[in-house]
């Protein structure tokens, strides 16, 4: 009786909004197979046979790298005995002449997710009511059956949940199998004292390092990038892959200023001098060598919404292998969603979408921020977890925070190179302040050492001995 009431009615859907999905990606592929896919968009979700067969090309393309457009995908469906099961050439034209924005493919997404979620509850309700007219369990069983359906209804249904005995076994296998002679258990900082500290940086886990401006945050998080995309031979530490999402300089801009860091130059010489000497040509030189073999990907697109960067960090994941991501900074991200209710508000958002990127992609991210102005009212200006601007979903979504100090930024005249990075706050250890070095000409961080502290010696010591 439920099947022929059922079938009297149509089953939720809505044609418009699938081809508007189909149009939006043949108008602008990379944008908004990103869009479907963030947003949990499946083949299954599409009510017509013919665009259930186009999107799973489509995402088969896209695995593959290959542009798309009306010719190219024509071309594919045409190889694979497809093209005349979605309508042929002519039904593609169709589908992307139907669609006029495609900037609204989130929208359309949503509605055939919603459509599709109707159908999978018209499903599951058909089934219990079927089997309560003919089951002749009891009734409390029959409830038990139907609640379960209904409670398994999500969009994330077809993600398994690990069961809590197969994590304990791959935990006990990492720590059994876990090398003595290697304390990096991350990605490599390249610092001493902040690997024997933190292992490196971890998966999943969002690293904020604030600092308030000219403290040289920048600085530090460029040669954070240096170091994990050259690796180091001599700790047995391979290269990764970096991305870089920088909304306040270009990336022409951070290119110099990692050759003139690496190569240990001091820009001003340029200007002052107008060229370059033999000396410092040369390390220049080996500088570009060394650095144009690294994976590192700027993004310097500006008022970058938090959105978009998801977006575009899940097609470099997807691409290039990405295992870490370093934002700067914060505070220049937005987030329209919440725009209207406040920059507290949205900062939260931001925060949140950031921790979640990292759990998503697994990999570690490094978010730069901006201190109020607290600091500078307190004696010896050090900084604290509650300077942190604009809200304090940033130090609670945070796994490290990590507060960056110079004290000869407010006492010019003094000799002192040592920089601070206090870690403030770490959620799977012990916090407390780590020495750097500074060296103001070249804008670069190194290895802290001195006669009371065992460090190993510094690059430092050999450039001034040049």
């Amino acid at each position: 009786m439920a099947n022929e009431a059922t079938s009297l009615k149509n089953l939720p859907n809505s044609l418009e909004a699938e081809k508007g999905i189909l149009g939006s990606i043949l108008l602008d592929a990379e944008g908004s197979i990103d869009k479907c896919l963030s947003n949990k968009l499946c083949s299954n979700a599409f009510f017509d046979p013919r665009h259930k067969i186009l999107f799973e090309s489509f995402v088969e393309m896209d695995k593959e790298n290959l542009t798309m457009d009306a010719v190219t995908i024509k071309n594919w469906l045409d190889e694979r005995n497809l093209l005349k099961k979605i309508g042929g050439e002519n039904y593609l034209l169709a589908l992307q002449d139907s669609t006029i924005v495609p900037s609204h493919v989130i929208s359309y997404t949503k509605i055939v997710m919603d459509k599709f979620m109707c159908r999978k509850l018209i499903k599951k309700s058909t089934e219990a009511i079927d089997l309560a007219y003919n089951s002749n369990e009891e009734a409390s069983f029959l409830v038990d059956k139907a609640q379960e359906a209904l409670f398994n209804l999500n969009y994330d249904s077809e993600n398994n949940i690990i069961p809590w005995k197969d994590s304990v076994k791959t935990a006990f296998s990492e720590i059994e199998n876990m090398d003595p002679n290697n304390k990096i258990t991350g990605i490599n900082t390249g610092y001493f004292e902040l690997n024997k500290r933190l292992g490196g940086f971890q998966k999943t886990d969002m690293i904020v390092i604030a600092a308030r401006p000219g403290m040289g945050k920048t600085s530090l998080a460029l040669n954070l990038v240096e170091h994990a995309a050259l690796g180091d031979p001599k700790l047995n530490i391979p290269p990764i892959s970096v991305a870089v999402f920088s909304l306040e300089m270009s990336r022409e801009q951070l290119a110099k200023r990692m050759l003139f860091s690496k190569a240990k130059v001091d820009p001003k010489f340029l200007k002052t001098d107008g060229e370059l000497s033999p000396n410092h040509h040369e390390r220049l030189t080996s500088a570009v060598s060394k650095l144009q073999k690294a994976n590192i990907f700027i993004d310097d697109s500006p008022a970058l919404d938090v959105n978009q960067l998801r977006s575009k960090a899940r097609r470099l994941k997807k691409r290039y292998g990405t295992e870490l991501i370093v934002i700067d900074y914060l505070q220049l991200l937005n987030c329209h969603e919440f725009s209207r209710d406040g920059r507290q508000r949205e900062t939260m958002a931001i925060s949140g979408a950031i921790k979640a990127l990292a759990k998503e992609l697994n990999v570690p991210i490094i978010v730069l921020s901006q201190l109020s102005r607290a600091s500078e009212g307190r004696s010896e200006n050090k900084p604290k977890l509650s300077d942190l601007r604009d809200s304090g979903a940033i130090e609670q979504d945070a796994d490290i925070v990590m507060l960056l100090y110079r004290s000869k930024y407010y006492e010019p005249e003094s000799n002192e190179d040592k920089a601070i990075l206090d870690i403030a706050k770490y959620r799977h250890g012990s916090t407390g302040p780590i020495s750097l070095t500074f060296i103001d000409k070249y804008t670069r961080f190194e290895n802290y050492s001195s006669e009371e502290e065992n460090y190993p010696p510094s690059s430092y010591n050999e450039v001034n001995n040049d």
